[in-house]
């Protein structure tokens, strides 16, 4: 970090409460804040759940978050409400309905790996997936909360050991980053900075 650079902590609100900073950001964007507030590293259970999230970081890969975000009606109409068995039938008509779609990121790779995935994901047993990826949540007491956004990290060894388990088994768009993405969303790690109102809250994570 060159001298001229300040690391950047939570930060006040228009409520005044304290927020990471990235879910402090203008009044147009107040869809993002109530994502940190509400959403953002609460624990995420069950395998359809876990499957939209993991499907939606794919589709987030090299865009921002609240591009997705402002979709996601859109997405869960466009994938079933993101039913692993209902996906897991799509044939090549539901690609070509899926790239006419303007609800969605019409990306040929991202929505066929989608696809792909839930018919990895199908044929698991109930709660296989579940249990498959909260086995890689470290343990929180050996993770201090951070004070600042520069000391979260954008992969972890549980996140990259996540990423080529989920690749083995035929999971596509699941690198380290998009894994770590997924664990921070669902809840196996608690990354809200230290002051963070959600953290000091006992919340998220």
């Amino acid at each position: 970090m060159s001298e001229t650079q300040t690391p950047v902590g939570a930060e006040p609100g228009p409520d005044g409460l304290l927020r990471c900073a990235w879910g402090l950001q203008a009044e147009s964007m107040a869809d993002y804040r109530a994502y940190h507030d509400h959403e953002w590293g609460r624990p995420v259970h069950g395998d359809d759940a876990l499957y939209e999230r993991l499907s939606l970081e794919a589709f987030q890969s090299g865009l921002s978050w609240i591009t997705v975000l402002r979709r996601r009606e859109g997405f869960r109409s466009a994938f079933a409400g993101f039913r692993i068995k209902a996906v897991a039938e799509f044939t090549d008509e539901d690609v070509r309905r899926l790239l006419a779609d303007p609800g969605i990121i019409r990306n040929r790779s991202k929505i066929t790996a989608v696809i792909q995935n839930a018919k990895v994901a199908a044929e698991l047993a109930e709660g296989e997936l579940d249990e498959l990826i909260w086995s890689y949540a470290p343990d929180h007491a050996d993770r201090p909360a951070p004070r600042t956004a520069e000391e979260v990290p954008p992969i972890t060894p549980e996140s990259t050991a996540l990423a080529r388990d989920l690749k083995k088994r035929g999971f596509r768009f699941v690198g380290p980053t998009t894994a770590y993405a997924l664990m921070q969303a669902c809840g196996l790690v608690n990354d809200h900075l230290a002051d963070c109102h959600v953290r000091r809250a006992g919340q998220g994570g």
